[in-house]
């Protein structure tokens, strides 16, 4: 890949969910397709939320297409030798390996713009989302504003049934408002583990006891 004088570099926006990080990811690349620069644009196949996963879309319904990919392999196989920038959706869904992949084409003189999640519903750092901020040249984060308070926001809150979801659920769960809100650190709430699991079993306790007592 030969792109000129200028070198390639690594930009990510993270953050938590609805804090505006496609929104971003649209606007440099649109800026970068007003500056002629040639744009390959990726992500995460498990979003398929509001066009479909051939679509990156923000939450008020702009877009631009995309091409869905499963892997990082994926990404350095479809990679156009020509191409000057490169953006990727949903980037904390791909695996560890996007950090040596992201670096290869910054090396190469890609500028390489990625949008993530940088904390699943637990608090904890989200995929490869810590490495490619570590890496980065450019890291912007974003806040969205906490439900619950109105401060900023910077936890995602996983919701099952309007409660808080148990730390044992799984990591990746795609969704929307439906299932996600943005809060505050003060407002986030992880129950204990186990809890729900504790809540059913002394539900069911009881009512083997009220049948049992049918008898007596």
């Amino acid at each position: 890949m030969n792109h000129g004088a200028h070198d390639g570099r690594v930009e990510v926006i993270s953050g938590v969910m609805f804090s505006g990080k496609s929104e971003e990811l649209l606007r440099r690349l649109r800026r970068a397709l007003i500056a002629r620069k040639r744009v390959q644009v990726f992500k995460s196949r498990l979003d398929d939320r509001y066009a479909g996963a051939s679509r990156l879309s923000s939450h008020d319904g702009s877009g631009i297409d995309a091409r869905p990919i499963t892997s990082s392999r994926d990404l350095r196989r479809l990679v156009n030798p020509e191409t000057d920038v490169v953006g990727i959706d949903e980037v904390q869904f791909l695996d560890d390996g996007i950090v040596q992949v992201v670096e290869w084409l910054a090396d190469r003189r890609v500028r390489v713009i990625v949008a993530g999640t940088d904390m699943d519903f637990r608090g904890r750092p989200f995929g490869a989302m810590g490495a490619l901020m570590a890496r980065a040249e450019v890291v912007d984060k974003l806040h969205a504003i906490c439900v619950r308070c109105g401060e900023p926001a910077t936890r995602n809150q996983r919701l099952i049934g309007g409660e808080p979801a148990p730390p044992e659920a799984p990591t990746v769960h795609v969704g929307g408002n439906e299932t996600y809100e943005a809060r505050c650190r003060r407002c986030h709430e992880v129950p204990e583990p186990g809890r729900h699991q504790t809540e059913l079993d002394i539900e069911g306790e009881a009512a083997a006891w009220a049948e049992r007592a049918r008898y007596w």
